[in-house]
Order: structure tokens, then sequence, then C-alpha cells
């Protein structure tokens, strides 16, 4: 049975529409929720970085964009769902692995360190650990994250490190240099110190100088 020509082009313009709608899904990310987050330590030689998704729905996407889950996971409307078996998929997964050793990598003495993805747990809940194997004893490492950027540049990731020392990672500023190791105390404490000093002498300062202005006001003054 042939159609009529005006259904056969609207049965064209319908299958288009599928088409672009399962071209673009993998872009349709949520960036504007709850942001990622990843903590920084040292340890010897090595850093530790524990890598955290913000929104559940994000670590489903991710699982798309990599091939770990089905692409019927997000909706034609751009919307996510999470699932507890998207964690258990994408968990022990060798693209997710390689994904994360990619996107997030750590530089020590100009020589770049040697990850080691750790066995995760639940992915969702509690992360994953990351060990960086580097040359010599910590000092100043510089650590690049750049998870989920590539789906969405307007991913941020909130990185927090020793002595509640933080950044902001994005796009446009996805590496931050931390002191770690023996150099933290002598590096970020000591900056630290230097600034509340400088605060508090400046504060002195004026405090003194307003003492000594008021003492000629009143020499001045007639008896």
């Amino acid at each position: 049975m042939t159609l009529p020509v005006f259904q056969r082009r609207l049965c064209a313009c319908l299958a288009g529409l599928v088409v672009l709608f399962a071209g673009i899904q993998p872009a349709s990310a949520h960036p504007f929720g709850d942001p990622q987050t990843v903590t920084i330590a040292g340890d010897g030689q090595v850093v530790h970085v524990r890598w955290k998704v913000g929104g559940l729905d994000d670590l489903t996407l991710l699982g798309v964009a990599l091939g770990v889950l089905p692409r019927d996971r997000v909706m034609m409307d751009g919307a996510v769902i999470f699932e507890p078996a998207d964690s258990v998929a994408i968990g022990p997964s060798s693209k997710f692995t390689d994904y994360l050793l990619r996107q997030i990598t750590v530089a020590s003495r100009g020589r770049q360190c040697t990850g080691s993805v750790q066995p995760p747990g639940d992915v969702a809940k509690t992360g994953v650990a990351i060990d960086y194997s580097c040359p010599g004893p910590l000092g100043a490492v510089s650590v690049t994250v750049k998870t989920l950027t590539d789906l969405n540049p307007a991913y941020k990731t909130l990185a927090t490190g020793p002595n509640g020392a933080r950044a902001v990672y994005g796009d446009s500023d996805d590496s931050h240099e931390w002191m770690l190791g023996t150099a933290t105390a002598s590096g970020v404490g000591r900056s630290a110190a230097v600034q509340l000093g400088a605060v508090v002498g400046g504060a002195l300062l004026l405090t003194v100088a307003a003492a000594v202005g008021v003492r000629r006001v009143r020499r001045r003054s007639p008896a």
C-alpha cells in the first residue's frame, strides 16, 4: 500500500526529528545543579585525589557519553533519570577509569605523575579515589581537573586541599597549584600566617597612629 505524499513527508520529518534528538542527547548536560568536588592531599611521594559527582543525573549522563549506559537513559526532552544500577555499571568500567585519568592529572617538579584509580565502592555516594605517584618528595604540585567540562563548559568543580586551602575549577581555569607534603606548613601555612600578620599589624599601626594624633592635638590645645 502506497502512502499519500503528505503522509510520506510527515514520516520523513518525524524520522529526521528522532535522529536530531538522538544526536544531541549526550550534550544535554545539567551543569547548574550541585557542583562536583575533589579533595586533594599529599603523603610522601603520592598525591591523593578523591572525585565525587555533584548531581546523580550528571553521573548517568557521563555514563551515556562514555557508552557505558544505553542512550535511552536520556529522554528526548533532555531529562536524565538516575537509577542505582547506573553507579554499579559505571564504577568498574575501564572506560570510566580511563576517563578519570585523562581528565584529572597531576604534575610535580615539571613531570607528570602516574595515576592509579582505586577500586570504587559506591561511586554515587563516596566518589572515586585516585592515587598519583610523583617523582621525589612532594612540594608544589599542579593538579588539573577537566571532568564533565567536555560535556558542557559550564560545569564547575569545588576543590579542597590541606589546611583548608580551596579552589574552583572551570573550563577556563582547569589547573591550580597546591602545596603538599613537607612544604605544606612552610608554604600555605606560612602564607596564611603572613597574611593574618599583615592584617593584624596594619590594624595595630592604625591604632597607634590614631593615639599619637590624639596626643598631639591635646598638647596643642590651650590650657
